[in-house]
């Protein structure tokens, strides 16, 4: 079969990587328009294109995949299907018709739950337990396709954005992989499509960097879980009160990149500190306390609490900016 793929992070490369791996030629990949990246905002091009180019797979950028050029273009590659994972683009019914058999998803959940831009990183904000891999098939609604595969996946107590989205996207390319050998053997393996059950369908929408912000009037736990899940991007973060002096840890945006969560029964204010020291910064929740383990002051590397609070005081009874807000 003639494969196209349609994917921009590493997610994504991670399947494509894995399908370059079988028989069926990739004949073009599809990725998002190269951006400012790092802190020197120096253009670069996605972990999905860097993969193609380095096999010499042409390599398509459209902004949009609306305009008749562009349907056209991905029409002349003549392809048998279209693998999706994590494209960032929506794709027209034309386009969704295009290949012979029309585009097929790898996305990061278990369907119907979580669909849109952000599982992931939703599954863990929501405290669950485990989510997993749909293969679907694409159709005009979002995520709304029938299922053709599913594959479970446990999430620790421990897991972040990062550790989870590695594990999903292993998962997701050898799930991908069993769905490609049903599609090219299908007298052998017929598929099964199953209908999504509309009445469990929740929603993943995008993350933006303003959620990272700590509401310190909600439970540890719930905190606890807003810093793993935005581990790495956008990262979670508390604001100190302004007019403190650089030398007793200036006022600011502190980003939050590892925490627990401790018992606490005590009367302080949400986001209080309550004691600072080499083990941490502890911090009066709505209920009970989280404990800053790493954090990462402006223009600084991360480090853990105890070289932070090397440099910078943290008196306890410091409440932290916006608490309650």
């Amino acid at each position: 079969m003639r494969l196209i793929f349609a994917g921009t992070p590493e997610f994504a490369a991670t399947v494509l990587r894995a399908l370059l791996a079988q028989p069926h030629p990739v004949v073009a990949v599809y990725t998002q328009p190269d951006r400012p990246a790092g802190r020197g905002r120096r253009t670069s091009a996605s972990p999905v294109k860097q993969l193609a180019l380095s096999h010499g797979i042409p390599v398509e950028q459209p902004r949009s995949l609306r305009e008749g050029d562009s349907q056209q273009a991905l029409a002349a590659y003549h392809g048998d299907v279209m693998i999706v994972a994590a494209y960032g683009l929506l794709l027209p019914e034309t386009v969704l018709r295009s290949p012979r058999l029309g585009c097929i998803n790898v996305h990061a959940s278990l369907l119907p739950r979580w669909r849109g831009a952000a599982p992931i990183q939703h599954a863990i904000l929501a405290g669950d337990t485990e989510t997993g891999i749909s293969i679907m098939q694409m159709d005009a609604g979002l995520d709304t396709g029938p299922v053709l595969r599913r594959a479970v996946c446990a999430i620790g107590d421990d897991d972040t954005g990062a550790s989870l989205d590695a594990r999903l996207a292993d998962l997701g390319a050898a799930t991908m992989v069993e769905t490609l050998a049903d599609l090219a053997t299908p007298a052998a393996a017929p598929m099964h499509a199953e209908a999504q059950d509309e009445t469990l369908a929740t929603y993943a929408g995008r993350i933006a960097k303003t959620d990272g912000l700590l509401d310190w009037s909600r439970p540890a736990e719930v905190l606890e879980r807003q810093v793993r899940a935005f581990n790495p991007w956008p990262v979670a973060f508390a604001i100190l009160p302004p007019g403190r002096s650089p030398a007793d840890g200036a006022g600011g945006r502190l980003r939050i990149w590892n925490a627990r969560v401790l018992a606490y029964a005590g009367g302080a204010s949400p986001g209080t500190v309550l004691a600072s020291g080499a083990s941490g910064i502890d911090v009066a929740t709505g209920r009970g306390a989280l404990r800053i383990l790493t954090l990462q002051a402006a223009g600084k590397k991360s480090m853990s609490s105890g070289d932070y609070l090397n440099a910078h005081a943290l008196a306890a009874g410091t409440v932290f900016e916006g608490a309650g807000a």
